[in-house]
């Protein structure tokens, strides 16, 4: 789509937004190339409504990443207070209140499903929203574009320092950018290792240099990747290293809102409304500023219709609306449209035998927009694709939910050992031998009362604990630790059994009455 005014006036039509293939079969006779080198995008600042969401959660998303190591969260004495904590020594995950042991990593699993699934409802009502604002690439690489906008002013003073040869205020503005760009790459790797140890011992042992070489190799590589990521590469990665955009298509439909140019508004273009008014020509309310372009971090023009690259930040709505106010126009030139709306809209503002935009066709003589054109309706979120996704997601939450506030915290494993099976006594009587587990996870001690039940005339035998048979012992269990006990039980020789027996053996904490039972299986000798 071309930029240049026709007869200093009027831009000629615009291509269809969602036509793909003439857009493509335009950048060929162009003589377009396939591949172009890369051009270092200068994003002017804007304000606006999304500007301040941005703001936002990049104030939130931060705060969360930087800080939350340092939060405190009291466990008790035997327990680690820091309130997020990836503990790999001891196999441990905690979540403030929450406690999360190897074998239940299925929580974890549950919680990438949930991101997955809300991801895909997300971007079905709202198009790539992750991409424009909460993506780790995005709130980085804003917050580098702040930073060198500090140092180097806003677009047009960039451009013209870039153009500029070198020198001392020139060199000077680029250690000082760069210096803090790495500053904050060095913070961001940084803070990633304070999540798998406790962040003040960790940081004294890093600043005095008694850190596991591991801690000082994982912050060298994350630094490395934030700098070169955020600071070099930014729109870049968007653009050619992630899949997202690729296959984004396959979770909108005709209903989910995308960031558009409403050309069936905005054509033909004009750079001076007053001279086609008075030359007879009409017009549409794009007076071809290129604000939109200047302000989007990609570098893209949204008027050449969906694109790729486009991660629908939404600048270009606040750079395009601040524009139709200064004019006393209506908003929403560029704004969140669905493709069934604009489709329809584009269909009103075309003449069917030319299939050219006339803007007299969607608005009235007093310049009102005819009730025929469709604006947003909020009904759009409740659509079967936005219900399933919804469905689903509060699904997997709830069963999450249940299974997290109704599991024990008391387990008992058994073990039988397979040579020898088992063992006949010199008075005829019959012994197995079994490794028993018994796994108290909570942060403090208790006594955890291991019985059996179910096989007549046996008693059990602990080695350490309990050398005479009995068939109730008190186990003391430190706090979130696993017990490991040699456990023999021995059945007298008028109770044994040819075949295999069933029986229980349980553990139970009589203050809380928590209880849990392993069905172990007693072998005697065939008859």
């Amino acid at each position: 789509m071309t930029d240049q005014a026709i007869s200093g006036t009027v831009a000629e039509p615009a291509v269809e937004a969602h036509d793909v293939e003439a857009v493509n079969t335009r950048a060929k006779e162009q003589g377009m190339p396939l591949y172009v080198a890369h051009k270092k995008v200068h994003p002017k600042a804007v304000t606006g409504n999304f500007r301040t969401l941005k703001w936002l959660i990049m104030a939130v998303t931060l705060s969360i990443y930087y800080l939350t190591p340092w939060i405190r969260w009291d466990r008790g004495a035997h327990a680690p207070d820091q309130a997020v904590l990836i503990d790999m020594a001891n196999r441990r995950f905690y979540f403030f209140f929450i406690e999360i042991w190897p074998q239940e990593f299925f929580y974890v699993a549950g919680l990438l499903v949930m991101a997955g699934v809300g991801l895909f409802l997300v971007t079905s009502v709202v198009g790539r929203a992750w991409c424009g604002y909460a993506c780790p690439q995005t709130v980085w690489t804003d917050l580098f574009l702040h930073v060198e906008r500090f140092f180097e002013g806003d677009r047009n003073a960039q451009i013209k320092l870039a153009a500029a040869p070198m020198s001392f205020d020139k060199l000077r503005k680029l250690v000082m950018k760069h210096a803090v760009f790495l500053l904050i790459s060095v913070a961001t790797g940084g803070a990633w290792i304070f999540y798998f140890a406790d962040a003040p011992t960790l940081l004294r042992d890093f600043v005095t240099l008694n850190a596991l070489p591991i801690a000082y190799a994982t912050v060298a590589v994350l630094t490395a990747t934030t700098y070169v990521l955020g600071a070099l590469m930014r729109e870049q990665v968007c653009i050619y290293m992630c899949p997202w955009p690729r296959i984004q298509a396959a979770m909108l439909d005709e209903d989910s809102l995308v960031v558009t140019y409403n050309d069936w508004r905005g054509e033909p273009r004009t750079r001076g409304a007053k001279k086609a008014a008075a030359a007879g020509i009409s017009s549409g309310d794009c007076v071809d500023c290129n604000a939109c372009v200047a302000v989007c971090p990609t570098g893209i023009d949204i008027r050449n219709g969906q694109q790729l690259e486009c991660i629908t930040c939404a600048l270009c709505i606040d750079a395009c609306d601040n524009v139709m106010d200064k004019l006393h126009r209506e908003r929403g030139l560029i704004s969140y449209t669905t493709l069934r709306d604009y489709n329809h809209n584009m269909a009103v503002a075309q003449n069917p035998a030319t299939k050219a935009i006339e803007p007299g066709r969607i608005r009235d003589a007093s310049g009102r927009f005819h009730d025929v054109v469709r604006h947003f309706d909020w009904k759009i979120f409740i659509r079967p694709r936005t219900l399933i996704y919804m469905a689903a997601w509060s699904a997997i939450g709830l069963g999450m939910l249940i299974a997290l506030t109704g599991r024990d915290r008391l387990e008992i494993n058994v073990l039988h050992d397979r040579n020898p099976i088992f063992v006949k006594l010199s008075d005829g009587s019959i012994r197995n031998g079994y490794t028993v587990k018994l796994l108290n996870m909570i942060p403090e001690p208790r006594v955890i009362q291991l019985s059996l039940a179910g096989l007549p005339g046996a008693t059990m035998t602990i080695n350490g604990i309990a050398e005479e048979g009995t068939v109730m012992v008190g186990i003391p269990v430190e706090p979130d630790k696993l017990r490991s006990l040699k456990v023999f039980v021995t059945q007298a020789a008028p109770n044994v059994k040819s075949e295999p027996v069933k029986f229980r053996l349980i553990a139970k904490d009589s203050q809380s009455n928590e209880t849990d039972v392993y069905e172990a299986i007693f072998e005697g000798p065939a008859k």
